[in-house]
């Protein structure tokens, strides 16, 4: 069972801040709605660790916009449908593809720097999927790191900006079915409650759920546990997108070979040197990702081998030097030289599709509480995500809350709580040694291939860890380890539900994509539990 607090608290003796707008994580999504919330009021800003650490930080391939004459809005909602295998909410999409624009000029005003050719025009590249050219990009492949410099940099300087680093939010406070406030842990390990008239969730994604992942240690699934222990809805978590080409190599980390190789002409090859990806879809390399990653497994598997091989030297060494200049640096590190070798590469986890649901203006079922990039379901991605087109639903909905934000009518009082921890058992039990026991079993039964037997035994075991599971301190791992047995238990219910396989779930023994039946939505909810919600599809 999954409680609805993981701490105790007594908020009469807690210490109290207040704010307008609290908002949680500094990836792109916190960072941007911060700066746009605070031109017109004031904003406690909190983050686990420092405004520089988070998964924006390590976006590689860039933003996706339509800037270019030979673009246009539908052509971008058109491959976003299509790599959404028929879940995208047609609405979402629409407001993504004729805002990204306009939220792109702000980026730039706020001061990221995109990569420009010799005539002062900016660079666009293509990734799979794409019919066209029209992703932006940073100093070759390091997008994410320029995008959170440039608004790290302007968030410090706002006088409206309250920066917390290295704070961590336990649980979210809600009364009559509004979230009042988020109960914060600092640094040393005392708490307060910060009373907010709005609280966003931008805490990125969930990659920590798996062994094998290209995002970093902070990516714990913080928000998904803390809006559903919080009664939000959660929906469609079964869907995660496994990047097909993260580095394997003996010592090195499993470090992102962003899309954008291949969308500058990288080929991938088994380990007998053969190019595999024309036997699995007709766009080879730059097929969706969800095909690509299957296929890179159907071959390791075929030739009995950990991984396949990227290559791109039949390239310039010019070109792959000025795109791609910090994995190639990277590479070259572990001996690897792009020019001359081709990439030992595996799938790994990247990023989830579903999340907190969220409507077009970014807000939870949980009235005043919203949520915002990686951590939301906006409808935007469906059931696998269009490459680089995570960065621009940040800012497309991040600006839509704050809209929507000024409209909410002033908090309610704050009622006395008093709340306690359930099921907790007092005994330690070494959090280190269960995150990689976790890991290892969401790897082994609800990775980029699932089949029912796998799944019951993963919940089981997830289940069981649930009710045994107990902390001797109350310290961030623990609380990190909490919110990632919450999200893996949804994620591993939703999976073993959908008898089907599309987007970014795929299930061996149900192995078709089956409109008739699950072309819906799997809806988790604290108090009513899992069920199957319909939509309405204008077109797939």
């Amino acid at each position: 069972m999954i409680p609805r607090y993981i701490t105790d608290f007594d908020l009469q003796t807690l210490p109290r801040w207040k704010t307008e707008v609290a908002v949680i994580g500094a990836g792109i999504a916190g960072l941007y709605t911060a700066l746009q919330a605070s031109e017109h009021t004031d904003v406690v800003l909190i983050s686990k660790r420092g405004l520089d650490d988070s998964n924006t930080r390590w976006a590689q391939g860039g933003i996706a916009a339509v800037t270019a004459k030979s673009d246009s809005p539908a052509l971008h909602r058109q491959d976003t449908l299509i790599a959404g295998a028929g879940l995208c909410s047609y609405e979402a999409v629409e407001v993504l593809v004729h805002e990204g624009p306009e939220r792109l000029k702000e980026l730039i005003a706020y001061g990221t720097e995109f990569d420009k050719d010799a005539q002062g025009r900016y660079e666009l590249t293509k990734e799979g999927a794409h019919s066209k050219r029209r992703i932006l990009h940073a100093h070759g492949d390091a997008t994410g790191a320029e995008i959170v410099r440039a608004l790290s940099a302007r968030v410090r300087e706002q006088k409206n900006i309250t920066v917390l680093e290295n704070h961590f939010a336990i649980d979210l406070l809600t009364q009559d079915g509004e979230c009042v406030g988020v109960i914060v842990m600092k640094p040393d390990g005392e708490r307060f409650f910060l009373e907010a008239k709005a609280t966003v969730l931008a805490t990125g994604g969930a990659g920590q759920l798996y062994r094998y992942t290209t995002n970093p240690e902070i990516a714990t699934a913080d928000g998904i546990a803390l809006a559903y222990r919080a009664g939000a809805r959660i929906k469609d978590v079964e869907f995660i997108q496994f990047h097909p080409t993260a580095l394997y190599y003996p010592g090195a980390p499993r470090f992102l070979i962003s899309e954008a190789v291949r969308g500058e002409g990288a080929i991938l090859r088994n380990t007998s040197g053969e190019r595999f990806m024309e036997k699995y879809h007709p766009q080879k390399e730059l097929a969706p990702r969800d095909i690509v990653a299957r296929a890179i497994v159907s071959e390791m598997e075929r030739t009995n081998a950990a991984y396949v091989y990227l290559d791109i030297t039949h390239e310039s060494e010019e070109l792959i030097k000025h795109r791609f200049p910090t994995i190639y640096q990277f590479c070259l590190k572990y001996g690897l030289d792009m020019v001359t070798d081709w990439i030992p590469v595996a799938p790994a986890c990247h990023y989830i599709m579903g999340g907190v649901q969220t409507d077009l203006n970014g807000e939870t079922s949980t009235k005043r509480l919203f949520a915002c990039g990686e951590v939301s379901c906006t409808g935007v991605h469906g059931a696998n995500r269009l490459a680089s087109n995570s960065l621009s639903e940040a800012v497309v909905f991040g600006h839509r809350i704050v809209k929507r934000i000024r409209e909410l009518p002033p908090a309610p009082e704050v009622r006395p709580v008093e709340a306690r921890a359930e099921n907790r058992v007092h005994r330690f039990v070494n959090t280190r040694e269960q995150r990689v026991k976790l890991q290892k079993l969401m790897l082994r039964h609800v990775g980029v291939k699932r089949q029912e037997k796998g799944l019951r035994k993963a919940l089981e075991e997830l289940e069981r860890m649930q009710r045994f599971y107990a902390y001797e301190h109350e310290e961030m791992e623990a609380f990190e380890f909490l919110n990632l047995l919450n999200a893996a238990v949804l994620t591993t219910r939703a999976a073993l539900l959908r008898e089907e396989s599309r987007g970014g779930h795929y299930r061996n023994d149900f192995p078709n994509k089956d409109d008739l039946i699950w072309r819906k939505h799997i809806i988790q909810t604290i108090d009513q539990g899992v069920h199957e919600e319909c939509d309405q599809y204008d077109v797939e």
